[in-house]
């Protein structure tokens, strides 16, 4: 009776497990939640003249505010399909102008100071799979649990953001939990397809292999620059996108290289031609007219040298002919860092960060806005040019049960909006991010 009882409970037991792999294997739904906020203060700092897109020079403090609710749902094989209802509020510093690489990686998503709820993502993808290699995906925001094989062609149509799926850095990539600056969450001179939250309509293709991947994705484009209007004259105004990305060991520890390559094509502004028009106060956007591009490429490498220490560094650059479009007005930029987990004092998931960040514009937007043209981030009426440089310094906080994390950061800025004549600027953060 009682190895009936053992063999039982037993049965039980392998069935509980057998369930749950399957449950592993094909998660049908999953929610997730997160909600970020940022403060931010800035002393007050010199500057010999102030224009009307410049960062004010008394000292300031502006809050963010985000929150977004991730549903996940599988389909049918190989099918699945996700929503994100966002809200967003608050403001940057100085109503988010002044700097090109802006502070506060948040505030591309907060197009008002009250808070607004609206669509950020919600979009299909179709996965076609192959062979034995399998990876074990977690359950998370965006991702259902389960196998996924390493071999796969991938279809995704809907409204996106470009950085869910290209120009990822194992260290710099996220300002809800990495650094917070602009150029570190992309490569800064990707002017990379999106609306004024930061979203885009659009399809990718994705072909995957155990060590490498191939994305490709054509997206809309709004009908001004930072506009949240969509272009529907799609075959004059559109935005291709190419990447490679390529996953290496280097002494046993993980590293990744991403190449990039973009075309932007719409009715942009040209600066050559609006300083042509009006050489004493240039307007970039007088001379929309359909037929001008944006090109550029971007790297992003990232490499582990230890199990809790990492480096990263990235290169990018546009033309820098036609006018910025929908990220921020950086034509060149080179950053790197380093990012040490907190396993080194016994706080494993704290994370200590340091990066350094040099940006730059082309001849052509530099001479604009010497020439007292504005764009739609920065313009001082004049400019005395210089590298726009930046540091930044961050210390992640496991605050509670990784449900809540605090980070204290310090940024420093020399040169803002690319100018000799302002600044420097110091701008200290604080940022609570909740997420279950």
């Amino acid at each position: 009776m009682n190895k009936r009882l053992f063999s039982f409970a037993l049965l039980i037991g392998f069935t509980k497990i057998a369930t749950a792999q399957d449950t592993l294997k094909q998660q049908r739904f999953n929610f997730h939640f997160q909600q970020t906020v940022i403060t931010q203060f800035k002393p007050a700092f010199s500057a010999n003249y102030t224009g009307d897109n410049s960062l004010q020079t008394a000292k300031e403090t502006q809050t963010s505010l985000t929150t977004t609710f991730f549903g996940g749902a599988r389909l049918w094989k190989g099918a699945s399909a996700f929503f994100n209802p966002e809200m967003s509020g608050g403001a940057g510093l100085s109503k988010t102008l002044g700097i090109a690489g802006f502070p506060n990686g948040e505030t591309f998503r907060v197009g008002g100071a009250e808070p607004k709820i609206y669509i950020a993502r919600l979009y299909f993808t179709q996965n076609f799979e192959w062979g034995n290699d399998k990876d074990t995906l977690s359950d998370d925001a965006n991702q259902l649990a389960g196998l996924a094989s390493k071999r796969y062609l991938r279809f995704t149509v809907g409204k996106f953001g470009m950085a869910d799926f290209f120009d990822g850095n194992e260290f710099s990539h996220d300002a809800r939990s990495q650094f917070m600056n602009w150029s570190l969450m992309d490569n800064a001179a990707w002017d990379y397809p999106a609306n004024t939250r930061g979203y885009v309509m659009g399809a990718m293709a994705e072909l995957g292999q155990p060590d490498w991947a191939l994305r490709f994705a054509a997206t809309m484009t709004t009908t001004s620059a930072n506009g949240a209007i969509w272009d529907e004259r799609i075959t004059h105004a559109n935005t291709l996108t190419l990447e490679y990305e390529k996953r290496f060991t280097l002494n046993g520890q993980k590293g990744t290289v991403r190449v990039l390559g973009f075309s932007n094509n719409g009715k942009m502004g040209n600066y050559n031609q609006a300083i042509a028009l009006n050489p004493v106060a240039p307007v970039v956007d007088t001379n929309l007219v359909y037929g001008k591009h944006k090109y550029g490429f971007a790297i992003s490498a990232d490499q582990y040298l230890s199990k809790n220490f990492g480096v990263f560094a990235k290169v990018s650059y546009n033309d820098g002919h036609t006018q910025t479009w929908a990220f921020t007005e950086i034509d060149r930029s080179l950053s790197l860092g380093a990012v040490l987990k907190g396993g080194e004092w016994k706080r494993d998931d704290d994370e200590l960060g340091l990066a350094f960040v040099a940006n730059g514009i082309s001849g052509p937007h530099r001479d604009y806005l010497a020439a007292g043209g504005y764009g739609f981030i920065i313009g001082d009426g004049k400019l005395n040019y210089s590298h726009e440089l930046i540091a930044e310094l961050y210390y992640k906080v496991n605050a509670y049960q990784k449900k809540l994390w605090l980070t204290p950061d310090y940024q420093f800025i020399a040169n803002p909006a690319y100018n000799k004549d302002r600044g420097p600027v110091n701008v200290f953060s604080l940022r609570a991010h909740v997420e279950f």
